[in-house]
């Protein structure tokens, strides 16, 4: 029988036998089966951030990534030149441990987290939210990445990656138990635009994935294919 709830979709859809786009893609279209009141509104922003042409100036391939310094579950402070010394990352902008299209993505992510180590690379996912709500994703995705917070979207917003959800999708979110501002610990309601950036060892990027439309994400293998670059660099 086809899954009636979101939540048996999320649990069938994480375990699917096809491409992250295509999971995400089945995603999306069991949102719009259940005629769940997010679809229209996800339309809505994604729409307004192509025209603002949110994220078009990140940084692009062949740039310096730009450095960061963000703590890690231990609170010890994690830097890019730490994580490329010792070989090629996997850089993921996420929403937050509630995002089920992060979520989608970062499981995919960690259930190819053999074929990514054996390129020499780590994945890391920088998140907006305080320590408490990053370690949900640390279940999730059974301690196979490395989770950084980026508080304030500090790191997010200095390459032009960071979005206002707006007032409707945040009474929206509110609405159904929704609250991120306790989450990120602040009352912005911004969020970062999911991107993808695989850097090499000399910490220039060699493939990246931007897109408002926070629905869709790098393929895995895009990113492996990428690795295998980086590993010549």
């Amino acid at each position: 029988m086809p899954p009636q709830t979101l939540d048996e979709a999320f649990s069938d859809i994480c375990v699917m036998d096809a491409p992250l786009n295509a999971r995400l893609a089945a995603y999306s279209a069991k949102l719009r089966e259940l005629d769940f009141p997010w679809t229209e509104a996800y339309d809505d922003l994604v729409a307004k951030l192509y025209a603002g042409e949110v994220g078009t100036t990140a940084p692009a391939v062949g740039d310096a990534m730009p450095p960061f310094n963000l703590p890690s579950k231990s609170g010890a402070i994690v830097s890019l030149e730490d994580l490329t010394r010792k070989g090629p990352v996997v850089i993921s902008f996420n929403r937050g441990h509630w995002c089920p299209f992060c979520k989608i993505e970062l499981k995919t992510i960690a259930a190819h987290h053999r074929d990514i180590a054996d390129h020499g690379a780590e994945v890391v996912s920088i998140v907006p939210e305080r320590q408490k709500f990053a370690d949900e994703l640390r279940v999730e995705t059974s301690d196979k990445l490395i989770i950084l917070t980026d508080i304030d979207n500090g790191y997010a917003l200095s390459l032009g990656l960071v979005m206002w959800i707006g007032e409707k999708v945040k009474a929206m979110m509110q609405g159904h138990g929704y609250h991120i501002n306790a989450e990120q610990g602040n009352d912005g309601w911004f969020l970062p635009v999911p991107a993808t950036f695989v850097v090499g060892n000399d910490g220039r990027i060699v493939a990246r994935f931007v897109d408002p439309d926070f629905r869709k994400r790098m393929d895995i293998e895009d990113i492996l294919a990428a690795l295998q670059v980086a590993k010549k660099v």
